[in-house]
């Protein structure tokens, strides 16, 4: 499992520059997925320190409970490969403009 992580992770943010390359508007549908997924992992997030914090439950124990929630999962991997797709982005750009 851990191969196929790491080479999710080196393959993915990639393949999205590709297809951001290739199609305009796959630039405009990663923009919105990551302003979704970024809401959708705050709200859980925040809720569920809320509810740590309304239950006045331990926090180290309790706040584990929220990596079980698919959805904050998606939502953090989509974030992490749109972070380095966009490192990558701005890293071509940086030595495109350098020319």
């Amino acid at each position: 499992m851990s191969i196929v992580i790491t080479l999710l992770i080196l393959l993915v943010p990639p393949c999205m520059l590709i297809m951001a390359w290739l199609f305009a508007s796959m630039r405009v549908i990663f923009h919105v997925l990551a302003v979704g997924c970024a809401y959708v992992f705050a709200i859980i997030s925040a809720l569920a320190v809320y509810e740590i914090i309304r239950d006045e439950t331990v926090f180290m124990t309790n706040i584990h409970a929220v990596f079980e929630n698919n959805y904050f999962l998606i939502a953090g991997g989509y974030l992490g490969y749109y972070g380095i797709y966009i490192l990558l982005k701005w890293m071509l750009q940086e030595l495109r403009s350098e020319d």
